[in-house]
Order: structure tokens, then sequence, then C-alpha cells
């Protein structure tokens, strides 16, 4: 399976070094370099480069791509994959969510390293030497189980005769050898696994990269290493090492693990339960101080220009758990201009190209809290944009929405206006443009680009906050807490007061009522974490509706009376089998102790 990896002639020299961040912010791409194995071990920088590897292809979309593949947006570029695999051509062998090659291999080299790590020599003094092999391995064990989780994610799924199965479970390397036709391990076996994983690593890891001062005690851990001096210290595990896995990173995929094995669509065939993954959310937020914790900013992380232009290398602000490169590019590939120059409206030199949904819009409460569905949101269908949701104007361009000192109209009675609907193959299909993830002082007029700095999120605490939510919802009820000091409907409370809504008339409504409460959480959790590639895997794991027709609207104006015409855009095409991705045709035709999820048939290429 893997023979593009045989371990004696190929590996990857990341750009790393012990000395890590002289020359990125925190990880760069790793390079191909062909070198034997026995080289390994008195190189540590080759020995970084095979969890560099790992690093450079971590499973994370870095900007927003799958939401198209949703009731939440469609996209203006036809060609797109995720609007093909929406509208009927998903398949086995035409995947785009697959994961399987590109987490695999990453375990490959992982397991190479695990093996492999005792015997580098990484430092000439003991303590440093047991350090820097305590925290590499626990880097590794982090790694492999979010590769899991990926692959869980997007490959784990029923089988025709009744078993929950998940991927092969490869703890050791493969070489030219070995047997690679290896049946799926069983899902919960796969969770057993990564839950190993994820306790060696929190044991093995510091819970943060910080620098001990001349003043501070190495800690005891590290004493009985015979480490005693804190530059010894800062050299392993101080702040250079930011952006690598940490303790309270293992934290956060844990919690994020348990919320998807106790979900619907999982978890008949697990172990895991509600009240675990509630725990797992509340062993990190607790850390934070629970819901006072909540970063004020959370829901605008993106638009923090001056937080983001002054972020020192690997700190992360306190929304923000685990982030990539800071980065201010203009090339086409680089995030410092590229989304910008795919979502603004044509006007402002766009492409428009993810369109928010009219279901999506809808999803936003009015001003106090209500749905705009209950006659107490005093909602108004001649005036649909006022008295709602701050938030609805923080993250979608709307007809008459001001953006970069302009009005932005999407009717289709204003003249010579290509944001109109339809207008040309730039304009939006729904009327409406995101705007959420976007600098506004960017620009990608071609003859002015003005690129500015943007991260790639990988975990942020309001995820967390809401893994809580949901997960102490369906264990103690809207209101229960379990051991913790803060419940579902305090979480929900927090983060509708950030955003503005301070009237909890509804909320309060929902909080005597387990299924309302439900509703509510899974519409902030749709709200808050929209355009972040969440949308596609929620709504499978909830076995929730992936069906629906997408809408729009049509908006015009006679005798100056505006009109709103409701606008189906697209029809979505999934079959109840495709909760759950399958496994790649290729390896189903290789490997013949592979089965396929329920449902996916071989197809002709």
């Amino acid at each position: 399976m893997y023979t593009e990896m045989k371990i004696n002639k190929l590996f990857i020299l990341a750009a790393l070094s012990l000395s890590l961040v002289s020359c990125s912010d925190l990880f760069e791409p790793a390079q191909e370099n062909n070198r034997s194995l026995d080289e390994i071990y008195e190189e540590p920088t080759y020995a970084q480069g095979l969890l560099g590897y790992a690093y450079a292809v971590l499973p994370y979309n870095t900007k927003s791509v799958t939401d198209v593949a949703t009731d939440d947006a469609v996209s203006n570029d036809l060609s797109n994959s995720y609007l093909k695999m929406a509208t009927g051509s998903w398949a086995a062998n035409n995947d785009p969510m697959s994961k399987w090659t590109s987490c695999r291999a990453s375990i490959q080299y992982l397991n190479i390293f695990l093996q492999e790590v005792d015997k580098v020599d990484w430092a000439k003094d003991k303590g440093a030497q047991q350090m820097f092999c305590e925290s590499r391995k626990g880097e590794a064990y982090a790694l492999r189980a979010l590769n899991m989780y990926y692959l869980l994610m997007n490959h784990g799924g029923w089988t025709e005769d009744g078993q929950l199965l998940g991927v092969p479970n490869l703890t050791k390397p493969e070489d030219t050898s070995s047997d690679f036709n290896q049946p799926r391990a069983t899902f919960q076996a796969c969770l057993d696994q990564i839950y190993s994983d994820l306790d060696q690593a929190e044991q093995l890891l510091p819970l943060d990269y910080n620098d001990l001062t001349k003043s501070d005690p190495v800690p005891e851990k590290y004493t009985a290493m015979g480490v005693n001096n804190y530059q010894d210290y800062n050299r392993v595990l101080g702040s250079l090492m930011r952006g690598r896995v940490s303790g309270r990173i293992a934290k956060a995929i844990r919690a994020q693990v348990s919320l998807l094995a106790a979900s619907p669509a999982f978890n008949k065939g697990t172990n895991v339960d509600y009240k675990r993954a509630a725990d797992d959310a509340a062993s990190l937020l607790d850390l934070i101080g629970g819901v006072s914790g909540l970063s004020e900013t959370g829901n605008s992380w993106y638009a923090q220009t001056n937080e983001i232009n002054n972020l020192q290398s690997g700190a992360c602000p306190k929304e923000i758990i685990w982030r990539g490169n800071k980065t201010n590019g203009a090339d086409d590939w680089d995030l410092g201009l590229n989304q910008e120059a795919d979502n603004f409206p044509p006007s402002l030199y766009g492409k428009g190209r993810i369109n928010p949904t009219q279901n999506l819009v809808d999803a936003f409460p009015a001003a106090n809290g209500y749905p705009i569905t209950d006659e107490r949101s005093e909602y108004d269908d001649l005036d649909p944009y006022s008295n709602r949701d701050p938030r609805l104007n923080l993250y979608i361009i709307y007809n008459g929405s001001k953006y970069k000192g302009a009005t932005i109209n999407t009717d289709i009675t204003t003249a010579n206006n290509d944001n109109g609907l339809n207008k040309i193959g730039n304009s939006t299909r729904t009327g409406y443009y995101m705007k959420k993830l976007l600098r506004e002082d960017c620009n990608p007029n071609p003859n002015a680009k003005n690129a500015q700095y943007h991260y790639p999120v990988y975990i942020r605490y309001t995820e967390i906050f809401l893994d809580y939510a949901e997960a102490a919802n369906e264990a103690w009820g809207p209101k229960g807490n379990g051991t913790h000091a803060y419940s579902a409907y305090d979480v929900i409370k927090a983060i509708r007061h950030r955003a503005g809504i301070t009237d909890d008339s509804y909320l309060d409504e929902c909080a005597n009522d387990q299924v309302k409460m439900r509703e509510l959480i899974r519409n902030e959790r749709r709200i808050e974490l929209c355009f972040e590639n969440k949308r596609f895997n929620d709504l499978r794991r909830w076995k929730a509706p992936i069906n629906e027709a997408v809408h729009g609207v049509e908006i015009s104006t006679e005798a100056g009376i505006p009109q709103f015409k409701d606008i189906t855009v697209e029809e979505r095409k999934y079959d109840d089998y495709m909760y759950y991705g399958p496994v790649p045709q290729t390896e189903i035709l290789k490997w013949d102790q592979l089965k396929q999820n329920a449902g996916w048939k071989i197809t002709n290429d």
C-alpha cells in the first residue's frame, strides 16, 4: 500500500531544526530527499523530518471549501468538486472529502519515527536527551491520533453486515515485505487507539510551550531527569516550540473525537457516551475558567487586525487553541490575499465564489433571540435584514450592505451592477456574498494588490464550548452540569450575549425542553462555525437532513417597493448511505480484506 515509502530509501527532510523558528513562523512544508534510515540516529534534524511530514500535511483545510456541499452555501464556480459532489457525483472513485491516502501516509511516517526516536542523539547531556525523546514522542502520538480522527470522520461507517468499522489500525511501520492486505479495524478499536495515543501525548507533553526565567523552578518531572537549569528546559520545551502539538491541543483533539463517537451516527457502535464527551470538553475548558474564559472577540478573530498583525511567532490569541503560519503574501496560493480574491464581490475585484444561502440567512435569529419563524421575533419580511442577530452583518454581505466604503447591491433592478444576482459569472447565485474570514483592508485589484496577514485556524475555543454544550445537554439536560461548574444553558447564554443577543427570553424557554435546547445549540453551532468546514460533518454525525434544497433570494423593486422572491438555487442529491463516506474504490479493488461501507458500489472510472 505504501510502496512509495520504502523506509530505507525515501524520507522527508523537513525544514525543522532544534532552534525551529529562526526561519519561519511555525512549520514550512517538508522537502523530499532520498536517504538511508541509518543516517537518522546522529542527525536530529533528519529525524524531525519524519515529524515534519505530518505537520506539513495536517488534515485541516486552510480556507473555507466544504460548506458549498451543505445547505449553508453554494459556489458560483460550476466546476467546483464539492458542488459536483452535492449535486450527484459523489462516488467511491470520486471523493473530494477523502483523507485516506494523506492521513495514512502521515501515520506511516509517524510510526517510523516512534520506532526510531529513542535511538536518535538529540542532545549530549542525558537530561536534555530524555526531554527531547519524550516530547517528540508525545507530538507523534498526538499527530497519529489526529490523523486517525480524520480517517474515522471521513471513512468510518457501517458495512452491509452491520459492523461499524474504522480503518486498518497500523501502529508499526510498513515496508516492502509487509502484508498490505489488512482488514479495517472496528470503529471502537480505532477509538481505543486514539485515546491511548492521546493519553501518551498528554503524559509526555507540556500543557503549553512557555519559557522559564532564571527565578522559575524547573518542573519536578524534568529535574528527575537531571534537568536543573531553565536554559536547558527552554531549549526543548520553551516558547520557540510554539506551534507544535502541546498537551492543550491533545485535550482539544480528545474532545472532538469523543463528540464524534457519541453522536447519533456512531454511538450504537461505540462505548463513548455524551457524558464522556462533555467531560472531555470540560477538561480543556476548565483550564481557562470555564464560561468566564470565553473570548470577547472570539466570533470575529479574523477581523482583529491589530491583534493579527502584531501576533508573535507561534503565539495564539485568547480564542485560538492551534493555528498555522501567519502569512501576508499576495500570490494566488497564499492565504494573505486569496480568500479575498476568491470571495469579494465583483465590484471589489473578487470572484464571489462562496455564496451563503437563504437557508443560512434564515438561521440567524431576530435581535431579541427568537427564530424569525416565531411571531414574537417581530421579523419583517419586507425589511428582512433589520432587527436581526448582529452576526448576520458580521458574516454575510446582503443587499444594501456597506463594505469597504461602498454599498453592495445584490438585487436585479440596479443598473450596471455586476454584484447583482446571476449578473455575470462571478456574481452571487443566492443574493449573498461571504464576509466572514475576510479582511476588509485587503485589496485584490490586480493593479494595486494589498495583502494583509492571515493565519489558518485549526482549533478554536468556541468550537470546544459548543462541543460541551451539545454533549452536556444530551447527558444532563439544558441546565445540568454533571461535576462541572457550567451547563449547556450557561455556554449558549455566554455565546449569544457575546454576539449581542442579551434578551434571554427564548433561551429560557429552551431551558425547559431538552429537544428545543438541542435545536438551539445546533443552530448556534451553525452560525458560529459557518464557513469553517464544520457543517458537512456535523449534519452527517447528527443524521440530520442533508438533502434539503438550497435557496436564495431574487430582489427587485416595483413602484419603489422592494420585492423579495425565494428561489431554488440547487437541489441536493445525497443518498441515505452517504452519512458515511466511502473507502476509496482503488483500495477496495486492490485489497480483498477491506470491506466497503454500506451503499457504496464499485463504479466505472
